[in-house]
């Protein structure tokens, strides 16, 4: 699996999504209309993006940092 980094092409907001669907080997289209539909359910899905957000660095910053 690859490690959870926000792309730096390919994003449309924050790459949240598109990390995500990296990490899981899915399309990110497909991982963007699961979070779409699931915000019609309740729950803090607003809050959970904007904290992968802040936690999953930027793909260019995590191969600075790699080892």
């Amino acid at each position: 699996m690859n490690r959870l980094a926000r792309p730096t092409n390919g994003r449309m907001i924050g790459g949240v999504c598109a990390a995500l669907a990296r990490r899981f080997g899915t399309s990110a289209t497909t991982m963007r209309v699961i979070f779409m539909v699931s915000c019609l359910l309740p729950g803090p899905q607003f809050l959970l993006y904007i904290a992968l957000w802040i936690l999953f660095p930027s793909e260019d910053k995590a191969a600075r940092t790699a080892w």
